[in-house]
């Protein structure tokens, strides 16, 4: 059974998507504030995490740069529909996906399934070969990744997003691609998912993140990683 944390102050919304979610097979870990969500984090095995944005100690934002500061584990955060900075900004700050209020009980649980899915997937595929792009060099086997022989720190969406481009090098995947295959289902929301995803991999993975050499844009398409 996975374990969820969620991190939510409001308790109304917090009882119903734990009664959901447990109904869905899940065991739900609860945290009113973002400190005890720190500490509910450190003291479970969690699996995935939950995160409202609007908390009344820490912010959403500075829960989500915490748990990334040690943890790769997949986290969605709740934010409100009018809130696309803050979407956007959550994303940035770690976040791997994300659901707007009102949360539809089962579109949660979906984009849940999908990600945890697409975790098992990443640690049961067995590598080939290493596959090299400048000083960047992918180890699917041992799920890391070197930037001249440096391991970088990536979440499980980011190594998988770099699987991807991988597996195209030098072809043009499209954003809605790029949301099938590495999201893993149908996704609802618009391309700033990708868009957010592919800014962070460039963080790490280039030498000049503002001026992409490895993981460039085609304007009006999407993106292509430069086989070298």
């Amino acid at each position: 059974m996975n374990t969820l944390l969620f991190i939510e102050d409001d308790d109304a919304i917090r009882l119903a998507l734990r009664l959901a979610l447990e109904d869905e097979g899940y065991q739900v870990v609860e945290a009113v504030n973002g400190a005890d969500g720190l500490s509910a984090f450190r003291a479970n095995e969690i699996d995935l995490v939950l995160l409202d944005l609007r908390l009344p100690d820490l912010s959403g934002f500075d829960v989500c740069r915490a748990l990334r500061t040690d943890s790769i584990v997949p986290i969605i955060i709740i934010t409100a529909q009018t809130d696309t900075h803050d979407m956007v900004a959550g994303l940035e700050a770690g976040a791997d996906d994300y659901v707007t209020k009102p949360v539809v009980p089962k579109e949660l649980a979906a984009r849940i399934r999908a990600l945890l899915r697409r975790v098992h997937l990443l640690e049961s595929t067995a590598a080939s070969r290493p596959a090299r792009f400048g000083d960047v060099e992918l180890r699917r086997e041992q799920g890391i990744v070197l930037k001249a022989g440096e391991e970088l720190s990536l979440t499980k969406t980011e190594f998988r997003l770099l699987c991807e481009f991988a597996d195209h090098a030098g072809a043009v995947l499209s954003r809605d691609q790029l949301l099938e295959r590495v999201w893993g289902y149908e996704y609802l929301g618009d391309s700033r998912l990708v868009d957010a995803h592919v800014r962070r991999l460039r963080l790490k993975v280039e030498d000049q993140p503002d001026d992409p050499k490895l993981i460039v844009t085609v304007r009006g398409i999407g993106y292509r990683l430069l086989a070298s």
